[in-house]
């Protein structure tokens, strides 16, 4: 008898709770939003500079030769490059990408060897922007033959894309509030918030440099009265706010 009377306490429970459940989830459904979309923005001067160099040499009949070359000159460019750099200040040198191997040519089904390539990628980093223009020409004088890419950026991004997610997120809220009150409600809480930021990096277009179509090259990087111009330009940072605010 006192199982079934437990039994039925327990039943009378649960039907009685399942209409406040179902109430509840009715009024949360009901709830009115409005959703704000913002945004906010800065520019900053680049204070750190990526720049890829890279040594190619070639041999038609050994790749022992072709090797032998590139390690000759890559030794010179990383030297020279280590002389110009702070390290103190987070600046460095190294080598991303190395690799060597045969070329071929083709006639119909016939694959004839044409010779023997070994290339080596250096990458710079940094902070001292206004040397990047002489680190270039140095390299080219060295030996290097390619600078396929160089960027500009922001040494302290984190901190700036957090100062313009709060300012966007405060305008969210400030827009939110306004048109609340003119449609005569108030804001009770969020419902959602997204938020994103990113950059524009500057960075300039990508150009080759050969060092063969550069007559006495090392001669002609002396004569300069200054080295390569590398223009900074700005980073432009965008954060960007959808949030959705409960109203009532």
């Amino acid at each position: 008898m006192k199982k079934v009377l437990l039994t039925a306490l327990v039943l009378g429970l649960l039907l009685g709770s399942a209409p406040m459940s179902t109430k509840a989830l009715a009024e949360a459904a009901e709830r009115g939003y409005i959703s704000i979309s913002t945004s906010a923005n800065t520019e900053i001067t680049p204070d750190v500079a990526d720049v890829s160099i890279a040594v190619q040499t070639y041999d038609n009949k050994s790749l022992q030769k072709a090797t032998t070359e590139n390690k000759e000159i890559s030794e010179k460019v990383l030297t020279a490059l280590k002389g110009m750099i702070n390290a103190a200040n987070g600046d460095y040198v190294k080598t991303i990408n190395y690799n060597a191997s045969p070329l071929y040519t083709y006639s119909g089904n016939k694959r004839n060897l044409d010779k023997y390539q070994v290339s080596n990628t250096i990458v710079i980093h940094t902070k001292s922007i206004d040397k990047v223009g002489s680190m270039i020409d140095k390299s080219i004088s060295l030996g290097a033959t390619n600078v396929d890419n160089l960027a500009l950026s922001v040494s302290k991004y984190d901190d700036e894309c957090n100062q313009l997610l709060v300012k966007a997120t405060q305008k969210a809220r400030a827009r939110g509030d306004l048109l609340a009150k003119s449609a005569s409600t108030v804001i009770t809480g969020v419902r959602s918030l997204n938020v994103s930021c990113s950059a524009n990096n500057t960075v300039t277009p990508q150009y080759r440099l050969l060092a063969s179509n550069i007559a006495g090259s090392a001669d002609m990087v002396q004569e300069k009265s200054a080295s390569t111009a590398i223009e900074k330009g700005v980073v432009k940072i965008y954060a960007n706010v959808n949030a959705t605010f409960f109203v009532k």
